[in-house]
């Protein structure tokens, strides 16, 4: 049985990490002194994380009803 979030939840979800993952990055990296591009690669992991939960379906984003919602199989 694989576990699956509504659309709407995980637009949500999804929301509220982008949010507190920037928030995170820029509190960091004025606390210390961090270097472009270890900015980069910490937007990156955040993102891969994001991307890994879609693939595997955890995550449906419906992006706030913009797209067609795709039915799931069960």
């Amino acid at each position: 049985m694989k576990f699956h979030i509504n659309p709407l939840a995980s637009d949500i979800i999804i929301s509220i990490y982008v949010i507190a993952t920037l928030f995170l990055r820029f509190k960091f990296e004025n606390i210390t002194n961090v270097t472009p591009m270890l900015s980069i690669v910490m937007g990156v992991c955040f993102v891969v994380i994001i991307w890994a939960l879609i693939k595997l379906k955890v995550l449906n984003p419906n992006w706030f009803g913009l797209l067609d919602s795709k039915k799931v199989k069960s």
